[in-house]
């Protein structure tokens, strides 16, 4: 089975050709600029093909792929009829999917009430399911939804202590997000462990969007981020846990609007707002080794929260069995992970150094020998995800 997997966002999308039975990728790509000029990055086997091509709209970028995949250089099927299901990363699925779902016109339905959830995610998901089911009638599409392996938190996890009419009438609460992130990791973290059962892992996803989850026997029972992707952890742009107070002070000062001071917390806080420097972690941690203290701030604050964060979870779990790490950051950077495992030794986790600064793009221990839980680097791999659940769908294999 080959499945076309799809990340519309609001001025990109992302696509992927995978066969998920093998795991083989046909192709991988990146549209950008859709609706200013247009840029195809297509990437097949150990080439990479780049086209400058006006994108008016996400139904020409998509035509651009499918064009792409079957004509010319970066040809990997012979017709579009190769391609069996089209599987769609979809952000918020609200309390509504708790797993992944055949897109049906009333999944489109509901997916447009949660418009309210998520109004930069959701319109650009459904425009893609809407796309591919005019431009490849009769293919099964599939949505993979961010939220959903959140879903099995239980209600004091997830609740926020506001007025319960608050949940009741507009369902505010937690949800998290990364969630096929955090499901693949920690699946691969069980499998990884010497302990099959009553396993207690926690999982730190960090790129330049971060969460953290806590994870029993292969069930979500808390995350870090909330009803947005802005709660929890100090990310790229996004500001994370900020009180209630210090935004109205900050609004009250500046003479903000709600959308401004929402503007100020997703796209120019964090790890920008703190460096002055950058998004980019691995700018900032360059910063920091030139001398910059803002940069030297930015780094210590990102690896503290994640601490806090870990600790928190161990206690939620009642110990810990594996801490896992992925994600750009996660997976690459060996100093963020020493810092947050440093001082951890009382919770089981010991991390090895030489271990730890090995570079390797495959998952591995970082954990010292003796140490009473394990420390694992995991590359995550969402559109192997998207692409199985698409396959067990279709299949029948899930119901």
């Amino acid at each position: 089975m080959l499945v076309f997997i799809l990340n519309a966002g609001s001025s990109s999308l992302k696509y992927q050709l995978m066969n998920p039975i093998s795991k083989e990728v046909l192709a991988t790509g990146l549209c950008e600029r859709i609706g200013i000029d247009g840029i195809l990055k297509h990437e097949f086997g150990d080439n990479k093909l780049t086209l400058e091509v006006s994108m008016p709209t996400h139904k020409e970028a998509i035509e651009l792929v499918l064009k792409t995949l079957v004509e010319s250089e970066g040809k990997v099927i012979n017709s579009i009829d190769d391609i069996d299901a089209i599987g769609h990363r979809a952000v918020h699925g609200g309390e509504e999917f708790a797993s992944s779902v055949m897109v049906t016109p009333k999944v489109i339905e509901t997916m447009k009430k949660l418009i309210p959830l998520a109004p930069l995610h959701n319109p650009a998901n459904i425009m893609g399911m809407e796309i591919c089911q005019e431009l490849m009638p009769g293919k099964p599409n599939v949505a993979v939804f961010d939220t959903a392996f959140h879903q099995t938190m239980p209600d004091y996890a997830y609740m926020y202590a506001l007025p319960y009419e608050q949940y009741t009438k507009h369902g505010i609460r937690k949800y998290g997000f990364h969630g096929t992130s955090h499901y693949f990791v920690s699946n691969e973290a069980r499998g990884m462990l010497d302990k099959k059962h009553n396993t207690r892992i926690i999982v730190c996803h960090l790129g330049n969007g971060s969460s953290v989850s806590a994870v029993l026997n292969g069930k979500c029972i808390d995350t870090s981020m909330g009803l947005t992707p802005v709660q929890g952890l100090m990310m790229g742009t996004r500001a994370g846990d900020v009180g209630a107070g210090a935004i109205s002070y900050m609004m009250s000062q500046e003479k903000l609007t709600i959308d401004q001071a929402l503007d100020i917390m997703n796209k120019k806080s964090g790890i920008l707002g703190i460096s002055g420097k950058s998004s980019d972690l691995r700018e900032v941690l360059q910063g920091m080794q030139d001398g910059d203290d803002r940069c030297r701030l930015a780094v210590e604050m990102v690896a503290y929260n994640i601490k806090k964060y870990v600790g928190a979870y161990v206690a939620a779990l009642d110990g810990v069995d594996a801490l896992c790490f992925t994600g750009g950051i996660g997976e690459n950077s060996s100093l963020i992970r020493e810092i947050v495992c440093a001082g951890l030794d009382g919770m089981g986790l010991i991390i090895d150094p030489t271990k730890n600064n090995k570079r390797s793009g495959k998952a591995r221990d970082i954990a010292t020998n003796s140490s009473a839980a394990r420390i694992f680097v995991i590359p995550t791999n969402e559109e192997y995800v998207i692409a199985n659940d698409t396959y067990k769908i279709v299949s029948g294999l899930e119901k």
